[in-house]
């Protein structure tokens, strides 16, 4: 069944903006828009890719002590 409201347009600065209706809030911080034809699409972003998410993060600014070298044992099955 769809669903259907009614929303008001709005600027936002130099944006165009629309209020969401709670019925139709999406998950998360983030979304994903697409024009197909005279539609627009809103829909909620994939989750981002751990190596993404990792490029953000700054790196670490301390020294590490040196890791001993433990002898090689060898284990017999």
């Amino acid at each position: 069944m769809s669903r259907e409201r009614h929303v008001k347009l709005f600027k936002n600065g130099r944006n165009q903006a629309v209020r969401i209706p709670r019925e139709f809030e999406l998950p998360g911080e983030d979304a994903v828009i697409r024009k197909e034809g005279e539609r627009l699409i809103l829909e909620p972003a994939p989750p981002r890719p751990l190596l993404a998410l990792l490029a953000t993060l700054l790196p670490l600014r301390e020294d590490f002590p040196p890791i001993e070298e433990l002898p090689v044992t060898r284990v017999e099955i």
